[in-house]
C-alpha cells in the first residue's frame, strides 16, 4: 500500500474543510431560510444549533478518522465491527448525493457560460428569469429524455474539474483550495460592496439582521436551522473521516473544528448580505426564497437584469455572481468525491486514484439522468430522500454507536490532544453526542415524516408515486443495504486471500 496522504500543513487542512463545508447551501438557502424566519432570529437559533450540535460532531468524525488513518467504513468498523454498516450508508448516501451535486456544479457552469445575455435583458425580469429554463429545457416533470448539448458539455467540464481537484488526494486538494476557498469571498466581498451602495439595500440588511421575536415560537424556525448546520459542516457525508484520516498527528482538532465552524457561518452570513441588499435595492425583497434553485436560477437573474440601465454592467455582475458559485460548488463536490474515494480505497487495499477515477466515471454516467428534460424532477425527488430521511439517520446512528456503545473520553482525549487556548470540556462533548445531537437529529427525521405523510399525503411533490419509490425510497433502502451487500462482497474476496485490516483504538 501507498503512504497515506497527509495535509501539507494545518493551514491546508482549515482550508480544505471550510471548503468542503461552504457550498451552494450558505449562498441560497441560508439568506432564505433568514427572511423565512425573522432574520436574526433565524441567526441566533443558527448559532445556538452549531454550539450544541454541528461542532460537537464536527470534533468526533476528524478526531476518530485521525487515530485509526481510515476512512468511514474502516473508522466505523474501528468503533465497532457491527458499526461498519453505518459507515458504508454514509458513503454510499455522499455518492449518491454527489451524482446529482455535480450536474447543479454543471448549471452554475452553464449560467456563468451564458451570463452575457444578461446583457440584452436589461430590465426584462421574465426574459431573465426564463434563461435557465430556457438552456436546460427542463419540464420539471418527470416526462422528457432529451438532453442539451451545452448542458451535457457542462458537465463534462464540471466532472472533468472534479477529478482535476482530488487526482492526488490531500496533496492536490491542498494546491486547490488556496485559490477555491479565498475566490468566493473576494467576490462575495464585490458583491457585497454594490449590493450595500444599491437605494434600498438598507431595508434588505435589516431584514437579514434584525430578529423577529415571535418567531421563536415557530416549530419549523427550530427545525429549519438544526437541519441547516447538520447539512451545512459536511458531517455525516464521509468527508469529514477521509478529510481527519490525513491530518497530522500535532494538529489540534478542538481549535481547527471551532475555526471551520465559525468560517462556515461567516461566509453564510456574508451569502446573506450579498443577497438582502441586492434584493432591497432592486426591490426585489418580497421575491427572496429559501429554494436554492429557485434563487439561483430564477430570482437573482431577474435581479441582475434590474441592477442598472447598463447591460453590459449588468452581465459583468452575473458572471461575478455565477463564477462565485462555481467557486463554492467545486469544493464541496469534490470533497464528496474524496470521502466516498478514501473510505472505499482503504478498505478494498486499492490505490485511492484508480478508486477516485472509477467514482468520477460511474457517478459521471449515472449523472447524466439528471441532466435530461426530466433531471430537475428526479433530482429534486433524490435529494429530499438523501438529505430528509438518509443523511439525517446517519447522523443518529453515529450519535448512537461512538456515544453509546463506545468511550467519548477516548474521543474527547483525542479532540484535546493539542489543545491549547480551547479544550473542549467534558460536559459538553458528552451532553451533545449522547443526548442532544441524537434527539435534535430524530425530532428532525420525525417533523419530516409528519410533514410528508400527515400534510402530504406520504407524497412528495406532484411527482408520481412510482417515481417517489425509485428515485426515493428504493435509494434509501438500498442506501442502508450497502454494507451487508459489501459484506458478501467481501466474503467473497476472502476466499481468494484478501484481509481486513485490523482497525484498533490504541492508547497513545
Amino acid at each position: 500500500m501507498e503512504k497515506r496522504s497527509q495535509w501539507s500543513s494545518r493551514f491546508t487542512f482549515i482550508l480544505a474543510a471550510i471548503g468542503s463545508a461552504v457550498g451552494l447551501g450558505n449562498a441560497w438557502r441560508f439568506p432564505g431560510l433568514a427572511a423565512k424566519h425573522g432574520g436574526g432570529t433565524f441567526l441566533a437559533v443558527y448559532l445556538l444549533a452549531m454550539l450544541v450540535m454541528g461542532i460537537p460532531l464536527l470534533m468526533m468524525e476528524i478526531s476518530i478518522a485521525r487515530k485509526f488513518r481510515k476512512g468511514a467504513i474502516e473508522s466505523m468498523r474501528g468503533i465497532g465491527k457491527k458499526w461498519e454498516p453505518v459507515g458504508w450508508a454514509a458513503t454510499s448516501n455522499a455518492f449518491v448525493i454527489v451524482c446529482y451535486y455535480s450536474v447543479v456544479f454543471a448549471w452554475v457552469i452553464l449560467m456563468f457560460v451564458n451570463s452575457w445575455q444578461f446583457a440584452g435583458m436589461t430590465g426584462d425580469s421574465e426574459k431573465a428569469s426564463s434563461l435557465f429554463f430556457n438552456l436546460t429545457e427542463t419540464t420539471g416533470a418527470i416526462e422528457g429524455f432529451g438532453i442539451p448539448w451545452q448542458v451535457g458539455l457542462c458537465l463534462l467540464a464540471a466532472w472533468g474539474l472534479i477529478f482535476f481537484c482530488i487526482r492526488n488526494g490531500a496533496s492536490s486538494v491542498g494546491k486547490v483550495v488556496k485559490f477555491t476557498v479565498f475566490a468566493p469571498v473576494v467576490l462575495l466581498l464585490i458583491m457585497a460592496i454594490k449590493g450595500c451602495t444599491m437605494p434600498g439595500a438598507i431595508d434588505g440588511i435589516k431584514l437579514l439582521f434584525v430578529p423577529d421575536v415571535s418567531a421563536f415560537s415557530d416549530p419549523s424556525l427550530w427545525v429549519d436551522a438544526i437541519g441547516q448546520v447538520f447539512y451545512s459542516l459536511s458531517i455525516m457525508m464521509a468527508i469529514m473521516f477521509a478529510y481527519g484520516s490525513y491530518v497530522g498527528n500535532d494538529a489540534d482538532i478542538a481549535a481547527d473544528a471551532m475555526i471551520i465552524a465559525f468560517s462556515d457561518m461567516a461566509i453564510s452570513v456574508l451569502s446573506g448580505i450579498v443577497l438582502f441588499s441586492t434584493m432591497g435595492g432592486t426591490g426585489m425583497l418580497d421575491q427572496v426564497t429559501d429554494s436554492g434553485i429557485a434563487t439561483a436560477f430564477i430570482v437573482y437573474p431577474q435581479a441582475i437584469v434590474n441592477l442598472t440601465d447598463i447591460g453590459w454592467f449588468n452581465a459583468v455582475f452575473g458572471a461575478i455572481f455565477y463564477l462565485m458559485l462555481i467557486t463554492l460548488a467545486i469544493d464541496s463536490a469534490f470533497s464528496i468525491v474524496e470521502g466516498v474515494s478514501a473510505a472505499i480505497a482503504d478498505k478494498f487495499h486499492i490505490k485511492p486514484k484508480k478508486v477516485t477515477l472509477a467514482i468520477c466515471i460511474i457517478a459521471g454516467v449515472i449523472s447524466i439522468a439528471f441532466i435530461t428534460q426530466a433531471g430537475l424532477a428526479w433530482l429534486d425527488i433524490v435529494d429530499n430522500w438523501a438529505n430528509n430521511v438518509n443523511l439525517i439517520l446517519v447522523g443518529v446512528l453515529e450519535c448512537v454507536a461512538i456515544g453509546w456503545t463506545f468511550s467519548l473520553r477516548k474521543v474527547l482525549t483525542e479532540v484535546n490532544k493539542n489543545a491549547k487556548r480551547f479544550k473542549m470540556p467534558y460536559w459538553w462533548f458528552n451532553a451533545s453526542i449522547k443526548f442532544v445531537a441524537p434527539v435534535l437529529l430524530l425530532g428532525l427525521f420525525v417533523w419530516n415524516m409528519i410533514v410528508l405523510f400527515g400534510e402530504k399525503g406520504g407524497s412528495y411533490g406532484d411527482y408520481p408515486i412510482w417515481a417517489q419509490v425509485v428515485a426515493g425510497w428504493a435509494v434509501s433502502v438500498l442506501v442502508f443495504a450497502s454494507g451487508f451487500i459489501a459484506k458478501i462482497f467481501v466474503n467473497q474476496r476472502k476466499i481468494n486471500g484478501y484481509t481486513e485490516d485490523e482497525v484498533v483504538w490504541k492508547e497513545n
